[in-house]
């Protein structure tokens, strides 16, 4: 019995992302054995290049094996203890999603809220750290608006009450400008199928030496065996030999290695800089079409455009138009965002103006209008 292949598809929503040919060539590699050396030369090329993309020199950086929520699960279970105060930022359904976790982890969370779309003002963060805290959590890629969360000061603020600083940049990593030691981010954690263009299943995570005491002065194991990353790192490290924890992924590791060599061919200024063209192109177009960005100037999220559906269209209907007549996918709002918003997915491969040109169009075509003018403005925004 051979199974049906499933139809091609831009994918241009809020992920997974457009996959390379030769991160999907990557995929199908000849399997190999988890504990075999070849693999173990993989993985720290793979811990190599996260290093370098996440603009870090952490040893503890890993893909840990589960897709991005699996990553907000190993932050929270490794550095979050019963009892902690946390100051938790939410500003969209991911900053609900941390609070959530954070909440069944025990944690006295402190949330400092902004309205979704809107980036938190970093003042009222620093001035929930100034009744002391063990943690802060923000996410500086919110998903569900489109919204960049700037950090300054945050370090500051949380090493001056010996508290750590950790981020979810899950839609941000390699798309939109992020250094973590820069930043003095202590820990975070992305997933491969946003900017990174690998099929969902990992999730790049890493940890400072300041978050690394903190685990070790642990009097007893977090409540996660999976994510334990003191287990976890005694396989990817390999400090004093490999010790077998679990099965990784193993192809979908070769992925990983293929686009994180992507991303480094390209430098990350320069894929940076091609995030933010993207975005502010395929912005002119979809606005000539009478779709506006909800982010406001400043705040913007490079590789996640969101945008307000113009009055009088069904947008579910026409994102089912477009992909099942058209091959192309957006994402709907969530929250008090559905039925209201897209969010259109400007990461990776798909930050380009040919898949760009391609959805102008179809959706032009949808609406019934001349597709010139925002193709136009599209074109002359690359060009820029």
């Amino acid at each position: 019995m051979n199974a049906d292949a499933p139809p091609e598809r831009l994918l241009l929503g809020s992920g997974p992302s457009p996959v390379p040919r030769e991160v999907l060539d990557a995929l199908a590699l000849p399997t190999i054995g988890h504990m075999d050396p070849a693999f173990a030369e993989i993985m720290e090329e793979v811990a190599t290049g996260l290093r370098a993309t996440f603009a870090t020199a952490n040893r503890a950086t890993l893909p840990i094996s589960g897709t991005g929520s699996a990553g907000m699960d190993a932050l929270v279970s490794n550095f979050v203890d019963p009892g902690d105060r946390v100051v938790c930022g939410v500003h969209g359904l991911f900053g609900e999603r941390m609070a959530d976790q954070l909440a069944r982890a025990g944690a006295d969370v402190v949330r400092v809220e902004a309205e979704w779309g809107r980036a938190i003002e970093v003042e009222r963060l620093i001035e929930a750290a100034r009744e002391g805290l063990d943690a802060m959590v923000v996410v500086h890629g919110e998903t569900s608006t489109g919204v960049a969360q700037p950090l300054d000061g945050l370090a500051e603020a949380c090493r001056e009450r010996d508290a750590l600083l950790m981020i979810d940049c899950v839609t941000s990593l390699s798309g939109h400008p992020l250094a973590l030691d820069e930043a003095g981010v202590d820990a975070a954690f992305s997933g491969t199928q946003k900017c990174l263009n690998v099929p969902p299943g990992l999730a790049p995570f890493t940890a400072g030496e300041r978050a690394l005491a903190k685990l070790a002065a642990r009097s007893a194991p977090g409540r996660s065996w999976y994510f334990d990353l003191s287990l976890v790192l005694s396989y990817w490290t390999g400090d004093g030999g490999r010790a077998y924890h679990h099965t990784a992924p193993i192809n979908l590791v070769y992925a990983l290695r293929e686009a994180l060599c992507i991303v480094h061919d390209e430098g990350l200024e320069a894929r940076w800089a091609r995030h933010e063209r993207a975005h502010e192109a395929l912005r002119a177009a979809l606005g000539g079409l009478g779709f506006e960005r909800i982010a406001p100037e400043g705040e913007a999220l490079w590789p996640l455009l969101a945008v307000t559906v113009p009055e009088g269209v069904d947008e579910a209907a026409l994102r089912r138009s477009l992909l099942l007549d058209h091959g192309i996918e957006v994402s709907g709002g969530l929250g008090p965002m559905a039925g209201r918003a897209w969010r259109i997915g400007v990461m990776g491969a798909g930050a380009r103006r040919q898949p760009q040109r391609r959805l102008v169009s179809a959706l032009a075509g949808e609406l019934g209008a001349d597709p010139t003018d925002a193709l136009a403005a599209l074109d002359e925004a690359w060009r820029a």
